[in-house]
């Protein structure tokens, strides 16, 4: 049974596309950066909007291993495609931070920390998925021992729009590690979109407080049972659907015990290395620091960007790297996501959002993989 929301006295509510643009326009009005899902590039990519016109109104995606494709929908969705290239983690921790500037001086050099700024953001169309992303950076880079402070900062006044998801895609898995389909926590409201009856709406749960005075702010009438039905519908359809699933069971242990299984050197003849996988993933966050200076010597820069266990300079130490090969480094990558990570946090680093095997050049599948590892006969 769906639970009903404390926040909200007359339950869920049910709100058109006009008023999906009022929200919009509410939180611009309060000083809101509103970033959504747009088409650019021939992907589904997360940018700045301002406006409900600019959500990709009427595509859908095909996904597979190595395989992307926008197409047009056979209705006009707002949210009818699944996940693109971006994750959320760009907005909240981005790929290339300033850290610091020091100007040579007649005393010595004068160090200027960067004014990297805080805007109030609010995302609109944020999956399941990726609010179990969120809650898993935010128990790395906001509540662990080392807090980085421009992420909780951001975090701590950030708008979560939620989309429960109707149509999964052909590499998600979400279901079978417990992030989705349908948004549970970490939003202030969360839309399914249905149509039915011959009209388009959008079901509402609000979450918090703050999602409570957004909602108000529209007027939305109560959503009907037959609307409330179909929301619960769509969502369960979604959920039996998946195209990928992931065996949690005994993961990490039997995981341990093929560290030097053959299977490695097997996928390391496919891997390139190329580090997609990490960069599309929506709970990686390595970095590397670099720093970069002027021709005279008179200004200097440290700046931060992320980085990838599959670059051979990510495990350099003194007299060289210690995972040279392919094998070691995707061995690292997997092992981390799904038997390390669980050691240090608590929690599997995946979310079976599906992006690494869709993004992988030769379609690599961490399903299939532990999948094979894991197999005991």
């Amino acid at each position: 049974m769906a639970r009903k929301s404390k926040y909200s006295a007359a339950g869920k509510v049910a709100i058109s596309g006009d008023q999906l643009q009022q929200l919009i326009g509410v939180l611009v009005e309060q000083k809101y950066t509103v970033y959504g899902p747009t088409v650019r590039e021939r992907a589904v990519t997360y940018n700045q909007i301002n406006s409900a016109e600019q959500l990709p109104v009427g595509w859908s995606d095909e996904q597979d291993g190595g395989y992307y494709r926008l197409v047009k929908s056979t209705r006009p969705a707002f949210f009818d495609y699944v996940v693109g290239p971006h994750s959320w983690k760009r907005v909240f921790y981005p790929a290339l931070q300033k850290l610091w500037t020091a100007k040579k001086t007649d005393r010595g050099f004068e160090v200027q920390p960067s004014d990297n700024g805080t805007p109030k953001l609010a995302l609109i169309g944020v999956r399941s998925c990726e609010l179990k992303a969120l809650a898993i950076q935010d128990q790395i880079l906001a509540q662990g021992e080392f807090v980085d402070p421009l992420y909780r900062k951001l975090r701590s006044e950030a708008v979560i729009v939620a989309v429960n998801c109707t149509r999964p895609g052909g590499t998600c898995f979400c279901a079978s590690v417990g992030s989705g389909p349908k948004a549970t926590a970490g939003f202030d409201l969360a839309l399914t979109e249905i149509f039915t009856d011959n009209r388009h709406r959008l079901v509402v749960e609000v979450g918090s407080r703050r999602g409570e005075k957004l909602i108000g702010a529209l007027q939305a009438a109560k959503a009907s049972e037959s609307e409330l039905a179909a929301a619960d519908r769509a969502v369960e359809q979604a959920a039996a659907s998946m195209g990928r699933r992931l065996d949690t069971d005994r993961l990490k242990e039997i995981l341990y015990r093929r560290f030097d299984d053959p299977h490695w050197e097997k996928i390391a003849e496919r891997c390139l290395t190329c580090g997609n996988c990490t960069m599309v993933c929506p709970t990686c966050f390595c970095v590397n620091v670099q720093d970069t200076t002027d021709l005279a010597g008179s200004l200097a820069e440290r700046g931060r960007c992320w980085d990838s266990c599959f670059s051979v300079d990510f495990s350099y130490i003194h007299g060289g790297s210690i995972r040279p090969s392919a094998y070691a480094r995707y061995r690292q990558w997997l092992m981390h996501k799904l038997a390390y990570w669980q050691d240090q946090f608590g929690v599997l680093g995946c979310v079976g959002c599906g992006r690494c095997i869709t993004w992988c050049p030769v379609g690599i599948d961490i399903t299939e993989e532990a999948r094979t590892l894991t197999h005991e006969s």
